[in-house]
């Protein structure tokens, strides 16, 4: 019995060890059970939640708004606005072409095209970016099957075709593509932003699409130099210009010579960065920086700079006109109106191309090189905004028996408008040579500056005593000489005109029916408060610089200067000349444009 007992009690034994053992593995399954719900729901939550939003939505990821460019004061130039966008999830569209027939009509684009669009397993494509309030709402009336809208940032620019060069203009999507939107996209792009569509066990987006969008901060604010008053008393000025003289193309711009700040800048043709894509690309071209020219007599100032800064001449030196022509390496240089003896100063005012090229021959041709170079001449102004050309000045080992007198009088020499008014804003600044800038200071969202630019000198070509003396003779210039018709009552005016014929790459020559016409000076002479360059190329009858391109600066500097405040006042009479010994009986004839 004992036996009996003892078996019983084995058995009773194993049968609590198997219950023990059964528990310890059921409890070791709850604990792996709840370690892992604790791992995946705690420990692994945000996770989790990511795979299953991949799972069950489309994450769409856009630009955020484009930060405004504005002018000095604040005035909107460009803005970014929202505009609709349509979309279709093909995948759910059952009858593709009747919504693409009915797309078609709505958005004015070919059925067949959009039936290729929506003939696909996608499950996202773009219909047409940045529609018309109207036509988003009569694609929601249609409540078409797989087609939903989706708000976009539109980039806009109010003031149509006003600074179009200098602003350029932004892509479809929001990056962009020429002009100051290119070269400061890094801080105008905002942060991204998502729109969340919801997606079926397939994959596929569903309606409702959009669950909801995420809008990331929009860019930083761009503050330009630019004055829009000034700038649209240019553009209207040239535009006038452009339709009265049938002319090519034309350049104004207008700048604060003592800080290097641009405060105006137009040119012609131009084009409407709202619909950047119907104009020539030629037309796109900010011609002011990319377009090197022949800036004929207006380059003569540079030419005179040097030479008194060296001490060659004094407004007062004598020097012969050559009876209105002179040889030089098996051609002849030509004045249009004989002189004999005359000034220095006298020279100047009547642009004389004789007596500049004896001025060049004084300087030599490393001399020459040697100014030119220092007014920044062949290199470019470091300006910011892109496709900026240096220009083309050969070092004087290129040079050719004929290029020293050449050069003398704007020829086989290439500047660029902005580098041209720039070395001529030395002399109105004193000598001291300024970078040339258009972007004032980035400001963020808040209107707090993150980034400011200043004036930069970048060398001092001419003294203070040259760049008065200098100025004295371009007051001349406009009071007595070519540049007339740039005279503002009440005003001293300092200036030089320029006439340069084109080179003719089908002939080798230069030609006597194309010409540019041109008119750079500073006002008021004695404290200047603006330098405008003027260019018109290729008008239509007489190309005189003085009397093409001297009007069209009088008219905006005249206007700028009101506009200023800039009072009119009494000013010292002009730099005088003594020429009783050698002055010449026909000197009047060269009042005339050379």
């Amino acid at each position: 019995m004992s036996r009996n007992l003892q078996t019983s009690r084995n058995i009773q034994d194993s049968g609590i060890r198997r219950q023990t053992l059964v528990s310890l593995c059921m409890l070791a399954g709850f604990v792996i059970i709840f370690g892992r719900l604790f791992y995946l729901q705690v420990l692994q939550a945000d996770k989790m939640r990511e795979q299953a939003a991949r799972q069950h939505y489309k994450i769409l990821t856009m630009d955020s708004p484009r930060g405004p460019i504005v002018d000095r004061h604040g005035k909107p130039l460009a803005l970014t606005v929202e505009r609709p966008s349509v979309y279709a999830s093909p995948s759910v569209i059952s009858n593709p072409r009747h919504v693409a027939q009915q797309l078609a009509d709505v958005l004015q684009l070919s059925s067949a095209s959009l039936m290729r669009r929506l003939q696909t397993t996608r499950s996202f494509v773009w219909i047409k970016r940045h529609i018309t309030p109207e036509q988003a709402a009569q694609i929601r009336a249609l409540a078409l099957e797989g087609v939903g809208l989706l708000m976009e940032p539109h980039r806009q620019y109010p003031q149509g075709l006003l600074l179009s060069h200098v602003l350029g203009f932004a892509g479809v999507d929001s990056q962009g593509l020429e002009g100051l939107e290119k070269q400061y996209d890094a801080y105008l792009r905002g942060q991204a932003k998502t729109a969340i569509l919801l997606k079926d066990a397939h994959g596929h987006a569903i309606r409702p699409m959009v669950v909801k969008q995420r809008v990331g901060p929009a860019g930083y604010t761009l503050q330009l130099t630019i004055d829009e008053m000034v700038q649209y008393i240019i553009e209207e000025a040239l535009e006038h210009a452009m339709d009265r003289t049938r002319a090519k193309g034309g350049v104004i711009i207008v700048m604060d010579p003592k800080s290097g700040e641009i405060l105006g800048w137009a040119l012609r043709p131009a084009f409407d960065p709202n619909r950047p894509l119907a104009a020539d690309p030629t037309w796109r071209r900010n011609r002011g920086v990319t377009d090197p020219y022949e800036p004929g007599s207006t380059l003569k100032v540079l030419v005179a700079a040097a030479a008194i800064e060296e001490g060659k001449v004094e407004p007062g030196t004598l020097m012969y006109a050559g009876d209105g022509q002179m040889p030089v390496s098996g051609t002849i240089i030509h004045d249009t109106h004989k002189a004999g003896w005359v000034t220095f100063a006298q020279a100047v005012e009547r642009s004389s191309n004789i007596a500049a090229v004896k001025t060049a021959l004084l300087l030599k041709e490393e001399g020459l090189y040697h100014y030119l170079k220092a007014f920044g001449l062949g290199e470019r102004t470091e300006i910011d905004v892109p496709g900026e050309s240096a220009g083309l000045l050969k070092p004087p080992r290129q040079w050719g028996s004929r290029t020293l007198a050449s050069v003398a009088i704007g020829q086989e020499i290439g500047v660029t408008p902005i580098q041209l008014i720039t070395a001529v804003a030395a002399v109105a600044n004193q000598g001291w040579l300024m970078r040339p800038y258009v972007v004032r200071a980035i400001l963020d969202a808040q209107g707090t500056m993150v980034w400011e630019q200043s004036p930069q000198v970048r060398q001092r070509p001419i003294s203070g005593k040259t760049a008065r003396i200098l100025t004295t003779l371009l007051v001349n210039a406009v009071e007595k000489g070519t540049g007339k018709l740039a005279a503002i009552p009440g005003y001293q005016v300092a200036g030089k005109t320029g006439t340069a014929q084109k080179f003719d790459l089908t002939t080798g020559r230069y030609s006597t029916t194309r010409h540019i016409s041109s008119f750079v000076g500073f006002v008021p002479a004695s404290d200047p408060r603006i330098i405008a360059l003027v260019i018109v190329d290729e008008p239509q009858g007489p190309a005189w610089g003085g009397r093409i391109a001297a009007p069209i600066f009088r008219e905006v500097a005249e206007r700028i200067l009101q506009y200023l405040k800039v009072p009119p006042h009494v000013h010292d009479a002009p730099l005088t000349v003594a020429m009783a010994h050698h002055e010449d009986p026909v000197q009047s004839s060269l009042s005339k444009e050379q």
